[in-house]
């Protein structure tokens, strides 16, 4: 293995990337914009890719994807180990999906985002493109959750730790036959539902801010989108458990070949995002939860709403607006 993949700075370097970040999300969240509502998805995917790509090359870093996107689905990729940046910075690791929520965008539809997870080299996990079981909460449920337990037992734990009665939680759960337990579940104890149809980052970071009317988020979806959501989760003070889900004997095989020699291991937030050296951004493409979607103003320019948030500053975030004149 090359040095490039095994060394890690120190903490103020990496975090110094921040805001060059914000601009490399708000570049792919434009490149997407044309594409809302014309019903293809990979076109978009590949103009935020491209733009994406084209911002991160001119950074003063060296960094390597360990989270790519569109390996499934065929659709335009920032390739895992693909490595960017002058080579002149510091190492890291970046987790990225230039659409997170094709399918919402392609249909004109909200909560469509631009994310990325950015750590100190070595710290992320290299998650496959599978499915994972997991499950998010806010700080003040942080060490109260156990993905090994039943939901019913989730549920009962995290409304001790809020101070709150079961009946009082939601519980946000992808809309998918495969969660009909779960959502069983949560009507048992007389707790309220919140139904999303695709990308659950951004019910992931919702458990968190106190604005938004989620205690728990759990379910199984993309293993990838959980390492983004837990680098998200790690900088706002949450928590977050995950359990790779393979579906069938190559995908158990990828999960060795990545360095995963117990697939079907309980990770814990600290296991995924190996250290608070880390931040997250995303950018609004569609209204949604976190953020306004993009707009064009009268002059021509346009305005993009974006979300920061750093490790190491007590879930400190940030809600910026910019004007980007063409």
């Amino acid at each position: 293995m090359s040095e490039l993949k095994t060394k890690v700075v120190s903490k103020e370097p990496v975090l110094s990337l921040a805001m060059d970040f914000l601009a490399v999300a708000q570049q792919a969240a434009i490149a997407s914009y044309p594409w809302i509502g014309k019903g293809r998805k990979n076109e978009a995917d590949g103009a935020g890719t491209k733009a994406m790509r084209d911002r991160m090359n001119l950074i003063n870093m060296t960094g390597v994807i360990v989270i790519g996107e569109g390996e499934l689905d065929e659709a335009p990729m920032l390739y895992i180990d693909e490595e960017l940046g002058t080579r002149n910075g510091p190492q890291v690791d970046i987790a990225v999906d230039p659409v997170e929520g094709t399918t919402l965008m392609s249909k004109g539809q909200d909560d469509s985002i631009t994310v990325i997870a950015v750590s100190s080299r070595g710290s992320l996990l290299h998650a496959p493109d599978m499915y994972m079981k997991k499950i998010a909460v806010g700080p003040k449920a942080k060490g109260h959750i156990n993905i090994d337990a039943s939901l019913t037992e989730n549920m009962r734990s995290v409304a001790k730790a809020l101070g709150k009665d079961i009946k009082e939680l939601t519980v946000m759960i992808q809309d998918r036959p495969r969660h009909d337990h779960l959502i069983k579940q949560v009507f048992d104890v007389g707790a309220k539902v919140k139904l999303f149809s695709d990308g659950d980052v951004t019910g992931a970071i919702g458990t968190a801010l106190e604005e938004i009317d989620v205690d728990i988020l759990v379910g199984t979806g993309g293993a990838p989108e959980g390492v983004i959501a837990a680098t998200a989760l790690k900088c706002l003070g949450g928590d977050f458990q995950g359990k790779l889900a393979p579906q069938n004997q190559e995908e158990f095989d990828r999960c060795i070949k990545m360095g995963l020699s117990n697939p079907e291991i309980v990770l814990t937030i600290d296991d995924i995002v190996k250290s608070d050296d880390c931040f997250f951004v995303a950018t609004g493409i569609t209204d949604g939860t976190l953020m306004k979607g993009i707009r064009k103003t009268e002059d021509g320019s346009i305005l993009t709403h974006s979300f920061l948030t750093v490790g190491g500053m007590d879930g400190k975030i940030q809600f910026i607006e910019a004007y980007h004149r063409y």
